[in-house]
């Protein structure tokens, strides 16, 4: 042992002990502080807007952010009429056999001729079916008006398996050799002017005396019995 040591009783050396340092704290005044906390909550709001305002002004067109920009609207512009193409539709052959009238019939023949089915044209063909056959009963033989292209029989007098093909004989021999009646027909303007013109064809030899055995009056609508279709 060393003079001038102190010693313990188990001969070690006294642990030194070791001052904590002291904490300075730095007040600030009140109104400093309220100032610090403003900022810093400026910068956190500013943070999480801008990207936010970023986008919306992505979003809008440059036009419209121009500063300042006006728009004039002269007057006395009248809006243009818009045009639009008509759309109509023609009863096919489902309907008009299922419907199974004289006036279907008639129809029959102007949608296989391939003209138009109005009024005119269907008045004339129902007159010409009268003058051939009753009304009564004017799917006689299955061939309303004594057609004798493809039915069998001459002068007319032959017949069809079905109303269907009485109608589509009857178009087609209209278009092998009477062009003053497709004529009539295709125009679809006027009933009196094709029935001159089926006076004036070989169809009938009587010519339906020229017009003197061809009534104008209203023409009964009968429907045919389903057996004749």
């Amino acid at each position: 042992m060393q003079p001038g040591y102190p010693h313990n009783a188990h001969g070690r050396r006294s642990a030194r002990r070791r001052v904590a340092t002291p904490i300075v704290v730095v007040r600030l005044p009140l109104q400093h502080r309220i100032a610090l906390g403003l900022t810093a909550l400026a910068l956190i709001a500013g943070l999480s807007i801008a990207p936010t305002q970023r986008a919306q002004a992505a979003s809008i067109p440059v036009d419209a952010r121009s500063a300042g920009q006006t728009m004039q609207v002269v007057t006395g512009v009248t809006a243009q009429a818009v045009v639009r193409d008509g759309a109509s539709a023609t009863d096919g052959v489902q309907t008009l056999t299922n419907n199974g009238t004289n006036a279907d019939w008639a129809k029959l023949v102007l949608m296989f001729g391939g003209w138009p089915q109005t009024e005119q044209n269907v008045t004339v063909m129902l007159r010409w079916m009268r003058q051939e056959n009753g009304p009564p009963d004017w799917w006689n033989r299955n061939n309303p008006l004594n057609n004798g292209y493809g039915s069998g029989g001459g002068a007319g007098l032959g017949s069809y398996a079905n109303l269907t093909d009485a109608a589509r004989y009857a178009a087609e021999n209209l278009q092998r050799g009477y062009p003053g009646i497709v004529a009539g027909l295709a125009a679809g303007t006027s009933a009196d002017a094709t029935a001159q013109a089926i006076w004036a064809s070989p169809w009938a030899s009587s010519h339906y005396g020229n017009g003197t055995h061809w009534s104008t009056r209203p023409v009964e609508v009968v429907t045919a019995p389903a057996s004749a279709w």
